[in-house]
């Protein structure tokens, strides 16, 4: 029959260093956790903002669209549409919030001039031009929008990660460290007494 193994002093330091380490890195995702709640609301009143320019832009485009297409027909509208040369261009990068890279999106190309917008002055008129320029701040509006709620889904998705390695540590990790570092240290105390309760009947038999 195996005996059982008995724990050693060691093992208690070795203990006592893990839970020191684990404290220690419990503390600092707190910190990232509450850093990342703090940069996540200072973006979300940031979108809110941006997220009710972007109802207003859509607004007044279509509200631009329909007087144009009222005045010089959908037909002239549409045909007017096509004839843009070129297309806006999308550039993305990202930048680091906390350890978390987050898209940063930029845009050239969105607010064109009347050449680079490809239709002539000559068959058109200014709720045309109007309708365009409504377009455009719409378009950068929605660029904007993404790059923000792109952000905020990442940082949401960081915090709940960092949140559940925090409760691991604080509520199962650590606790069961200490647990057993005191049921070591009960057992290493446990076997200090038989020793020297071993040695007192040794050294009673000896006289």
């Amino acid at each position: 029959m195996a005996q059982d193994v008995k724990p050693t002093r060691s093992e208690l330091i070795e203990l006592k260093k893990k839970i020191k380490l684990s404290e220690s890195g419990h503390k600092l995702l707190k910190m990232k956790r509450d850093g990342l709640i703090l940069e996540f609301f200072k973006i979300l009143n940031e979108a809110r903002n941006v997220r009710t320019e972007l109802d207003a832009a859509y607004l007044t485009a279509a509200e631009k669209i329909n007087l144009a297409s009222a005045v010089n027909g959908m037909v002239t509208v549409k045909s007017t549409a096509f004839t843009a040369k070129e297309s806006p261009e999308i550039q993305l990068s990202g930048h680091n919030i906390m350890g978390v890279v987050v898209p940063q999106i930029s845009s050239t190309g969105v607010h064109k001039s009347l050449v680079e917008r490809g239709y002539g002055i000559v068959g058109t008129n200014s709720y045309i031009d109007e309708s365009a320029d409504a377009y455009e701040v719409l378009v950068e509006k929605i660029i904007t929008a993404a790059e923000l709620e792109t952000t905020m889904k990442r940082l949401l998705d960081e915090i709940e990660k960092t949140k559940r390695r925090v409760n691991a540590l604080e509520f199962k990790v650590i606790p069961d460290l200490i647990a057993t570092m005191k049921y070591i240290r009960f057992t290493l105390e446990e076997m200090e007494r038989e020793g020297t309760s071993r040695l007192k009947r040794v050294k009673e038999r000896m006289k």
